[in-house]
């Protein structure tokens, strides 16, 4: 059965962050960073508490051309606010390519620079740093067919850099079981809805796991390691690859869980 019919979906979706990342001041200081000035071209809501923002690169062809690979990320400062705030870029590589633009998944925190971004409206401008990382390096667990297991984990916004990766392509289709456990406290906290036909039909089986749902809710329900835990089913952790993406805890104790049932630390890829 169909994802969107196990979510109760209203129709329209059927059819159709703030990314948080700890970097200390010696790793990058903001005020040594070239940025650039972009408009913003959407500001809209993706889920309670979760927006998304679309920057503009028409008329900055490098700095769109410089991101390469899902995974990657930014610093974003918005004018009058002393510190930036890094966040992962979400659209796929090829459309900031074809289109000239960045698109983001931004959590609205009180008093944060994400807030003051949520706050913009279409045609404000920010300033955005040189695209930063190396990304999901997806060459770790290819071919397909030496690697037809892949686990995905993603919490909150940190689903943003997920959804770069299902939509760049990873040969999800060409592989026999590709999982995504993607964690949300409930429905109306659970971004890119009008997303899952789409990825579900590229290959990515998509596991909802709410921490506080609603009473109607039958999936599964706490966090995503524990959604884990009890379905496993990994039938060669040799063969097996693994996509983490979201809190410190939730990353740590699913790798955790994956190395103890024989899961290489190497084919667990993180992006930070």
């Amino acid at each position: 059965m169909s994802i969107l019919r196990r979510l109760n979906l209203p129709l329209h979706l059927r059819h159709r962050n703030h990314y948080h990342r700890r970097v200390t001041a010696a790793a990058i200081r903001h005020e040594s960073a070239v940025w650039t000035t972009a408009p913003l071209s959407i500001v809209e809501p993706a889920a309670e508490s979760l927006f998304h923002i679309t920057v503009d690169l028409s008329d900055s062809p490098d700095l769109a051309a410089s991101y390469t690979r899902a995974g990657q990320y930014l610093q974003l400062r918005v004018p009058g606010v002393t510190w930036p705030t890094f966040l992962a870029i979400a659209s796929p590589p090829k459309l900031a390519s074809a289109h000239g633009a960045f698109e983001f998944l931004v959590k609205s925190v009180a008093g944060s620079t994400a807030e003051a971004l949520c706050r913009l409206r279409r045609g404000d401008t920010v300033d955005l740093s040189g695209v930063m990382g190396n990304g999901f390096d997806i060459g770790r667990i290819d071919p397909p067919e030496k690697f037809d297991t892949v686990l995905i984990f993603a919490t909150g916004s940190g689903i943003s850099p997920i959804r770069s990766l299902i939509e760049s392509g990873f040969a999800a289709d060409k592989r026999s079981d590709v999982r995504l456990y993607y964690g949300a406290r409930n429905l109306r906290r659970m971004a890119y809805l009008d997303r899952f036909k789409d990825w579900e039909s590229s290959g990515v089986k998509i596991v909802p796991v709410f921490s506080k749902p609603d009473d109607s809710w039958i999936g599964e329900c706490g966090y995503v390691q524990a959604a884990f835990t009890r379905a496993k089913q990994i039938s060669n952790p040799w063969s097996t690859g693994a996509v983490l993406c979201g809190q410190r805890q939730m990353t740590e104790e699913v790798t955790s869980i994956l190395v103890a049932d024989g899961v290489s630390g190497e084919k667990i890829l993180k992006n930070f």
